[in-house]
């Protein structure tokens, strides 16, 4: 996409990141939201379909965007290079936010709604839900290999009305497929809004902020049909930590009825210091994804300035954005390798049968990352050397005499991290 804010709109490299990291943003924050309402009263199913409508919408307009002249400014000229008028950027900025709340709704329902459709309380379910999970990543590893060569090659070699449109096509393809498989899908009900679950627990432990804990937990409020909805897999037993928030399922004579805003149960109880513990890691991640993010953006920019021939008698040139699919093919080949040849040495060293703790994986993940961000500095000051020494600093459209393959280590780093870092791995571990 940095090439197509840069190469096609025209926008200068700091606006077009900034755009770039604006949009990524939003496409994270959005599953928040679409998360809450398939939560609250829509359903995954539901959710899934309206955003995948609204993100093929979003598709649509990205696509005529680069079909139309109307939509996108001339093409440079020696003397002369014209940037998107504000109009062009509004419909640029509409298409990206559909995109953005489509996501919304399709990241945080797929991998639910998909492992949903197995019942867990049949025998043999377990494994069969493991399987689903890694063919589920291994066909996001194809996919994203297949549009980072194939569809990149296309967007710079035969046009980007194509290379657009081939992604909407085949995103309207697989939307009429998933409709087409509703009436095999098992859906299961909405369990009521997370965030106003974790608010009732909040609200009724102040209220009971003075009341006097009972000696043992076994005490504390529990309601098997009350929380029959939101733990299909297992309610969750009591911890020790957070101790304060145990006020919120304390019984008391003044109860009455069961009201959530006065009184939870253990379950929920446990669902909030669940989110608390998870706040610290959480925060952390957002480093690492920061530490990366100038993958898709600036480190593509640097390799259209440097030399992307194979050899020095290939005529054949890497289209820059195709870089990407190194750190893809280092991380998926990185878990292969990790659970089957490291795991099971690590695991005779700490008896752990993951190898080792999920916190212990993040944090060599982490110190990768730094080593993957160094080298992504020491690189750029021997290209801008190299830039210098031929008198190319003032001539950005220049090709610098410096490989390409000097960007190849930190994307095989940041592979190399998201494997110890990966999503993958940690919603495979929270389901086991």
């Amino acid at each position: 996409m940095i090439t197509y804010l840069t190469k096609v709109l025209n926008l200068p490299m700091v606006k077009a990141s900034n755009t770039l990291t604006n949009f990524a943003g939003t496409s994270g924050f959005t599953p928040i939201l679409g998360a809450l309402v398939a939560d609250s009263f829509a359903g995954r199913y539901w959710t899934i379909i309206v955003g995948s409508i609204i993100y093929e919408l979003g598709m649509i307009s990205i696509t005529l965007s680069a079909l139309l002249p109307s939509l996108r400014p001339p093409p440079c000229s020696p003397s002369h290079c014209q940037e998107a008028s504000s109009r062009q950027l509004w419909i640029l900025y509409a298409a990206l936010i559909l995109t953005s709340l489509g996501t919304g709704g399709i990241r945080p329902c797929v991998v639910t709604f998909a492992a949903d459709q197995l019942d867990m309380t049949k025998s043999g379910v377990a494994s069969r839900r493991w399987n689903f999970f890694n063919w589920y990543f291994f066909s996001m590893g194809v996919a994203t290999v297949t549009a980072l060569t194939t569809v990149v090659y296309i967007q710079d070699n035969v046009g980007w009305g194509w290379g657009l449109g081939i992604p909407t096509a085949a995103m309207a393809v697989s939307v009429v497929a998933f409709v087409l498989g509703s009436p095999l899908y098992r859906k299961l009900k909405p369990g009521g809004s997370p965030f106003v679950r974790l608010a009732q627990v909040v609200v009724a432990a102040w209220r009971k902020r003075t009341a006097v804990a009972p000696a043992e937990h076994g005490e504390l409020y529990r309601n098997k049909e009350l929380d029959a909805d939101i733990s299909l897999n297992g309610r969750l037993l009591h911890t020790d930590q957070f101790r304060w928030l145990d006020r919120a399922a304390i019984i008391v004579a003044t109860d009455g009825q069961p009201n959530l805003w006065r009184i939870a149960t253990v379950h929920r109880v446990e669902e909030l210091k669940s989110i608390l513990r998870m706040l610290p890691i959480w925060a952390a991640g957002i480093l690492h994804f920061a530490a990366s993010s100038h993958l898709q953006s600036f480190v593509i920019l640097q390799a259209f300035s440097m030399n992307r021939h194979l050899s020095s008698t290939s005529t054949f040139q890497i289209p820059p954005a195709s870089l990407s699919v190194v750190g893809v093919i280092t991380t998926t080949s990185g878990l292969v390798l990790y659970d089957r040849l490291l795991v099971p040495l690590l695991r005779r060293v700490t008896g752990n049968p993951t190898g080792i703790t999920c916190l212990q994986r993040m944090g060599v993940g982490f110190l990768i990352n730094i080593v993957a961000t160094a080298v992504s500095a020491l690189v750029e000051v021997r290209r801008k050397e190299a830039a210098a020494r031929h008198g190319l600093l003032d001539a950005p459209e220049a090709v610098i005499p410096i490989s390409v393959f000097w960007l190849v280590p930190q994307y095989v780093l940041h592979g190399v991290a998201d494997v110890f870092m990966t999503v993958r791995s940690i919603v495979v571990k929270l389901y086991k």
